[in-house]
């Protein structure tokens, strides 16, 4: 399809770590006008409200993950690993074909799953063939309370929690830093998220799709206090090397939240010690975390399949006791009628 400019589709990208908020600012956006896809995660024990993520596309994210050696919980998932162009071509064509089967045409479509986060070039190949710009929204949560939640939810250790965070917020702010993106504080979101969406839609330069009043209710009911699942208990010092890094990360990312703009340099230099430790160490991490991410994305898939084809039940039983209701009416309005005759 192709477009002019003014009519040209945008797609609201939410980047960052697991459990860093994600959930949260992408039901705002879905509350705000964007479209979230066809299927999406349900919620479960760890996140009752749900994730809003499209386990198709988290399904394919995680295979593209692991054609490069990596997996979504693999501290040395960034920088972005290129595939051979053949190969990469197979990858970008599903991605299209399934981007298209879960958003159709619709105008904003709204993609949340933190593996775009290392994916970016990827994905920015693929709207770019769907005709669809990008504007990006990347909430900041402290690292010490995503770890948390990752303890209670993976078992990760400290260590591997805040390097997860750090990776995934390098590589969100440095894949978006063309595009238009906001930088929004989970806690800021929680307690006042009418001023967030003031900020979101000046580093944008544009308004939400749809920020009606009616809108405004539905995200109050939505944004209430248990969301705050983990506080950040502790400190990132004796973490050694993993918590020194995360905490140049942080320090970054919470100026930014707040409104400042620094510069660039900052986070250069943590993602090149970062790499620098991929090059000592990845060989030893990125092997055992991929193929623990294939048995994981398999029972993934077997569950969410086995979660429609529930809800298909339903909605078929449902359907035969309508009907069943239907016929009943009307073989007691055919008995009035002859009792009548």
């Amino acid at each position: 399809m192709t477009t002019t400019d003014a009519a040209k589709r945008t797609a609201y990208l939410v980047l960052g770590m697991h459990r860093s908020g994600t959930s949260a600012v992408t039901q705002l956006l879905a509350l705000a006008g964007a479209s979230l896809p066809e299927n999406v995660m349900a919620g479960d024990e760890h996140n009752a409200k749900g994730y809003f993520e499209p386990w198709k596309i988290a399904i394919l994210n995680d295979g593209r993950l692991r054609a490069a050696g990596a997996a979504w919980d693999d501290v040395f998932a960034f920088p972005f690993k290129p595939l051979p162009q053949q190969e990469e071509r197979v990858w970008l064509s599903r991605a299209v074909t399934l981007f298209d089967e879960e958003f159709g045409a619709l105008p904003h479509p709204l993609l949340k799953d933190p593996r775009v986060s290392v994916l970016m070039p990827f994905w920015l190949r693929v709207l770019a063939e769907v005709d669809v710009t990008a504007r990006c929204v990347i909430p900041v949560r402290h690292p010490l309370a995503v770890a948390g939640s990752l303890s209670r939810r993976n078992g990760f250790s400290p260590e591997k929690s805040v390097l997860l965070w750090s990776a995934y917020m390098l590589a969100a702010e440095a894949y978006s830093r063309d595009l238009p993106r906001a930088f929004v504080g989970y806690d800021a979101l929680l307690s006042d998220w009418r001023g967030e969406v003031k900020r979101i839609e000046a580093a944008h330069g544009a308004p939400l799709p749809r920020m009606t009043a009616e809108a405004g209710k539905a995200i109050d009911a939505f944004l209430t206090p248990e969301l705050r699942h983990n506080a950040a208990g502790g400190g990132l010092a004796g973490l050694g090397w993993a918590g020194e890094l995360t905490q140049r990360v942080l320090d970054w990312f919470e100026a930014a939240a707040a409104g400042a703009a620094p510069g660039p340099k900052a986070l250069d230099k943590a993602a090149a010690d970062l790499t620098k430790r991929g090059r000592e160490m990845g060989a030893l991490v990125s092997p055992v975390t991929r193929d623990l991410d294939a048995a994981r994305t398999e029972l993934l898939d077997l569950r969410q399949r086995a979660d429609f084809e529930r809800g298909e039940v339903r909605r078929l039983q449902a359907q035969i006791e309508a009907l069943r209701r239907e016929a009943a009416d009307a073989i007691v309005h055919l008995d009035s009628i002859l009792a009548d005759g």
